[in-house]
């Protein structure tokens, strides 16, 4: 039985990387495991007047490369296992996009759909009082993630300032534009993976401008795919989908009437002028690119053989199971890797500690430009790594970030 632990699955990963790059053990040994792991208790004062207490955690993987990056997740499934494994993959994602810094991530165990808006605030100071003294802009980073938002992001870094005396608005990112946050940031993502779809394309001779696109989730990451993947690449976006269903139209669906009808009526389904089709349909159409955009574990063993799309952009985290990675190779499906083609939204995160750090701040186009730069190099260096080690692209772009945090480790005499 393969182990569902979502910490062990990291360490697999990593083992598996380690041993096609021939690392020595006590490197291997070093990034089997986070550098810091910090447990806390945050007492809440609710609003009836009653104190809960919560779980809180912050993990710092590697930061041999530069200062921890991640989120900070209110999940009421958080573990300290789920965020150890968040944290390495981070590690890995701000490697292979080469953004000089580290991994980490952070969550605390709260259903936030429960708490009032003033509640949250108060959660959210009472985490950062928690764990203050581990982080900082030249320390650990935190930003937004599973239910925590700009707003959430902008009580943190007041709490944080507060106790320092002084604004520090470098210390967490995904913060509003008005209190220092990046523009460029809402669609970084989507945008992101578009860009690696573009290159991808190159190198496999696909003409795009008018290829049939399906996007699986028509989240925030699965709209601005939609926008972005016609608008910027000429796709006819032919299928969208979300948790309750999905629709289909040949002719290609529009962006502001499907957008509008899932804002209006709360899903895709039953869009007017669309057929009717299931999530599980969606993945197995004859497209040149499919998104999958939203939850993990969508292509497995089961399903791989029957995916028919030329490229496979992995907006969501995680939507390829190991032994589905293997067939979809097998039958010359070219998968972008999860952690290359949604890298964009850490990317423009550190973009946002940049513009931080010298407090001046770059227009949209610019943001566009650089974005564009990183993504296109880490592509081309993640393909590169393919055809040298004649090995699937997720395995690829282990290779390409195992390999940076090693040399970075190295370099300064740790191992």
């Amino acid at each position: 039985m393969p182990d569902n632990n979502p910490f062990k699955i990291a360490q697999q990963q990593l083992d598996e990387a380690a041993a096609i790059l021939g690392l020595d053990p006590a490197t291997h040994a070093l990034l089997r495991e986070p550098m810091r792991e910090l447990t806390v208790t945050i007492p809440l004062r609710m609003d009836d007047g009653s104190v809960r207490v919560y779980r809180g955690y912050r993990i710092q993987y590697n930061d041999a490369r530069g200062p921890c990056k991640g989120g900070l997740r209110w999940h009421p499934d958080e573990t300290i296992d789920t965020v150890k494994a968040l944290a390495a993959w981070m590690t890995w994602k701000t490697a292979v996009v080469d953004i000089p810094l580290g991994g980490g991530k952070g969550g605390v165990t709260c259903n936030p759909k429960e708490l009032s808006p003033s509640e949250q605030e108060r959660l959210a100071r009472g985490y950062i009082r928690a764990v203050w003294k581990i982080l900082g802009e030249h320390t650990d980073v935190p930003a937004p993630d599973v239910y925590t938002n700009p707003q959430i992001m902008a009580w943190m870094m007041d709490e944080y300032s507060t106790i320092r005396g002084h604004m520090v608005p470098g210390m967490i990112t995904g913060k509003p534009l008005e209190l220092g946050g990046s523009e460029g940031r809402n669609d970084a993502t989507a945008r992101g993976g578009i860009y690696t779809v573009r290159e991808a394309a190159k190198v496999l001779g696909i003409e795009l401008k008018g290829a049939r696109a399906a996007i699986q989730g028509y989240g925030n990451a699965g709209q601005f795919a939609h926008k972005l993947a016609a608008e910027m690449l000429g796709l006819k976006v032919v299928a969208v989908s979300d948790s309750r269903g999905g629709v289909y139209n040949d002719d290609g669906l529009d962006f502001e009437v499907t957008l509008q009808h899932k804002l209006e009526t709360g899903s895709v389904i039953e869009l007017p002028d669309s057929s009717p089709l299931t999530n599980a349909e969606l993945l197995e159409l004859e497209v040149d690119v499919l998104f999958p955009s939203a939850l993990e574990n969508v292509i497995t063993a089961e399903n791989a053989g029957n995916i028919r799309a030329k490229i496979v952009a992995e907006l969501a985290n995680g939507p390829t199971t190991p032994e589905a990675d293997v067939i979809l190779h097998d039958n010359g499906v070219y998968v972008i890797p999860d952690f290359l083609c949604n890298a964009g939204g850490v990317t423009v995160s550190y973009f946002e500690q940049v513009q931080n750090a010298y407090n001046f701040y770059w227009p949209l186009a610019e943001v566009h430009e650089r974005l564009d730069y990183k993504m296109t190099a880490a592509f081309h260096a993640v393909h590169r790594m393919a055809k040298a080690k004649e090995v699937h692209n997720r395995l690829a772009a282990y290779l390409v970030a195992v390999e940076r945090v090693a040399e970075a480790a190295k370099l300064r005499g740790w191992v």
